[in-house]
């Protein structure tokens, strides 16, 4: 019991698989409800509201931090994605953390490693049209992280609305027996969701990023107006975020959150998600119409 205790007291910082399942094995005997909070680090606020909201889910929270390579194609920012692991612990000790799981790409995986999760349909869509393999990295990295942890519990932002859908699609279709939580975004005080990736953004685009909100808010105005047509709310949008010099549009779609299918007619279960491009920093947001 003395053990269990001084691991309550103090948030511990594990790398290595099997010393984790050895300490989270304790707490299960003795009936402890675990929760996890998968992250790649560099925390802001919107990853703190995470653990807000799953520790009143569990007795125990488990943050892993782990930037996970499989997630990232060719070209994209796996090299220079923002890492401070001293301010991450602090960030996460303050918020009351029990356990940070920060294990090496090396233990993840192993020379040998070929086995991979993919949800269809719901990865070819919207962001994973221009990164293929990005989601195929996000399924197989999660499910690693339930089959280590063993949660009954785990929590992800809707900022990353894509990714939330296909996590709770696998979590159904492999039934693996964890509760899965989605937490509303968090936003700058001027809109902007906040993101890891923010400090990318010059001073310039940084200023007119905050369009990307303004446009989703003045969709859901027209949607409450009486507008139905999906195509009007996307050129609505779009319009929108033309007016700002320095962004580029990936993509905006009015799609059903069950299936993420574009829509021709608002209806319930609709939202509308964009990915904009400012220089070379790419953001993503979204906006639920008509729930």
């Amino acid at each position: 019991m003395k053990v269990i205790k001084d691991y309550q007291n103090n948030m511990q910082v594990i790398k290595k698989i099997d010393n984790l399942r050895v300490i989270l094995g304790k707490y299960r005997k003795i009936g402890k409800r675990i929760a996890l909070v998968p992250t790649m680090g560099y925390f802001h606020a919107g990853h703190l509201s995470l653990i807000d909201a799953i520790r009143k889910k569990a007795d125990i929270v488990v943050l892993s931090l782990f930037v996970n390579p499989m997630q990232f194609g060719p070209g994209e920012d796996l090299v220079r994605y923002p890492r401070d692991f001293e301010r991450d612990e602090r960030l996460a000790r303050e918020r009351g953390a029990d356990i940070i799981f920060y294990p090496e790409a090396c233990d993840m995986y192993t020379e040998l490693f070929s086995t991979y999760v993919v949800t269809d349909q719901l990865s070819e869509v919207l962001c994973g049209k221009s990164r293929p393999v990005h989601f195929k990295g996000v399924t197989t990295v999660v499910a690693k992280l339930f089959n280590i942890v063993q949660p009954d519990v785990a929590v992800f932002g809707r900022k990353d609305v894509q990714q939330a859908i296909i996590i709770q699609r696998m979590v159904a279709d492999l039934n693996f027996p964890i509760e899965i939580i989605v937490v509303p975004i968090v936003r700058e005080p001027d809109g902007l969701a906040m993101s890891s990736r923010n400090i990318y953004l010059s001073e310039n685009e940084r200023k007119q990023a905050p369009v990307i909100q303004a446009a989703l808010q003045n969709a859901l105005e027209t949607v409450k107006n009486g507008e139905t047509s999906a195509e009007k709310i996307r050129q609505l949008v779009q319009h929108k975020i033309e007016s700002a010099a320095l962004a580029r549009i990936e993509y905006i779609e009015v799609i059903r959150e069950r299936d993420l299918q574009p829509v021709d007619r608002i209806e319930p279960g609709t939202f509308i998600a964009v990915a904009v491009w400012f220089g070379k920093t790419r953001l993503i947001d979204n906006l639920g119409l008509l729930i």
